[in-house]
């Protein structure tokens, strides 16, 4: 197979998880995520047990044209992409007011700004191939909104919306667009987000990263446009959608409260 595939967040969690399944199903790698040091270990972790071609780009998405500058790097490689996986985000938990404004755009920035202009910059080339897809990685927090989490759901509910509007407008292309929308997940992403007071609370409901990587990718090949892994996530996310807002919200505060 001389078919790529572009992670971004590869350097941990969900979007290292997902790397590794595809190099299993033989694509090449484009990997790409902040920390250097991660995308060293991965390449040469996936060199040496699959045997496919990596090349990685270290690049803070939050910085201003960072995903032009993964499309130009990728372009300039003059490989075939037939997959685009906007994986990279990050989160902030506390009361809007409270937290550092610059962080909360800087994360409005990653998880949805970058993941759009990527989007825009790859489908011209995704829908040169035979068949291409788009996985956009959300969470079940898109599904309501939650306070101390007010902005971090808010971008998440916007790749939920984006990412349907998007696979209608490309149905009649060669490229599938799903949206994956994980609960917890032992990703780390707690203590990334400030969280680590709601850790014991996380430990309860989290799920393994391999186990969410596995079902986004079998989802997003079987061109499911929305996909909730877990039983309880695909509970709470039908809850959320079409129980009273007050009282979701009331709920949400409660686990998360600050």
């Amino acid at each position: 197979m001389d078919q790529y595939a572009l992670v971004t967040g590869a350097g941990k969690g969900i979007g290292r998880s997902m790397a590794i399944l595809l190099a299993q199903k033989g694509y090449n790698l484009l990997l790409v995520s902040r920390s250097e040091n991660d995308l060293i270990a991965l390449s040469a972790q996936i060199k040496a047990d699959f045997y496919v071609q990596t090349d990685y780009l270290a690049i803070d998405l939050s910085g201003a044209g960072a995903a032009l500058r993964v499309f130009d790097w990728a372009k300039n490689l003059d490989v075939p992409v037939s997959i685009l996986i906007n994986n990279a985000g990050h989160g902030a938990w506390g009361n809007f007011d409270e937290l550092d404004l610059s962080a909360q755009t800087r994360m409005m920035q990653v998880n949805m700004n970058a993941l759009t202009e990527l989007s825009y910059h790859f489908i011209p080339l995704l829908k040169l191939q035979q068949r291409a897809f788009i996985l956009n990685i959300s969470s079940t927090a898109a599904y309501q909104a939650v306070p101390t989490l007010a902005v971090y759901a808010a971008t998440k509910a916007f790749v939920l919306s984006f990412s349907r509007a998007l696979r209608y407008e490309l149905k009649d292309t060669p490229v599938s667009v799903s949206c994956l929308c994980p609960g917890p997940t032992d990703t780390g992403f707690a203590h990334s987000a400030g969280m680590d007071a709601l850790a014991e609370l996380a430990a309860k409901f989290n799920m393994n990263p391999d186990k969410v990587a596995a079902i986004g990718i079998n989802g997003m090949f079987n061109k499911k446009a929305e996909i909730v892994p877990g039983f309880l996530n695909k509970l709470s996310a039908v809850a959320a959608t079409h129980g009273p807002k007050n009282l979701i919200e009331r709920v949400t505060a409660g686990l998360y409260k600050h």
